[in-house]
């Protein structure tokens, strides 16, 4: 096995853990769409967990540089395809009442069958999406 594939194994597995954690701990799903949102609760005396949920997202990225880890992604520069991306995905999580990692993580591993239905139209969507940037030459 390569140093990608345990990588993958050791992040895929910390993520189980921690959406493990957080529904059994406080009964919260770890989808980002509640993450966000629940940042915005100001009456909530409770949401410091989102807060710190968030800063990890945010820092662990700049830890794992730090610690000599390679970054194997690339993200295009233009900008306004950044946004329009950006706004699509917000609009998305909106009609389907959360995201790839509420209900593709959370929701299916609770046998939600409305997650279920979610995961495979991310899945589905993601497809064509390749496929029609790859017949009009989009993709890289």
């Amino acid at each position: 096995m390569d140093n990608a594939m345990t990588y993958e194994l050791i992040g895929g597995a910390l993520i189980g853990v921690a959406a493990s954690l957080l529904w059994l701990g406080i009964g919260r799903i770890s989808g980002m769409t509640g993450v966000v949102s629940s940042l915005f609760m100001w009456r909530d005396k409770a949401r410091h967990w989102a807060i710190w949920f968030l800063a990890g997202l945010v820092l662990a990225t700049p830890v794992y540089l730090l610690a000599g880890g390679k970054a194997p992604i690339d993200m295009t520069s233009n900008q306004l395809l950044l946004v329009v991306a950006g706004l699509l995905v917000g609009f998305g999580t909106y009609i389907g009442n959360g995201c790839t990692s509420g209900h593709g993580v959370c929701g299916m591993g609770r046998l939600s069958v409305r997650s279920m239905v979610a995961t495979i139209t991310f899945i589905a969507s993601g497809v064509v999406t390749v496929a029609v940037m790859n017949a009009v030459g989009g993709a890289q």
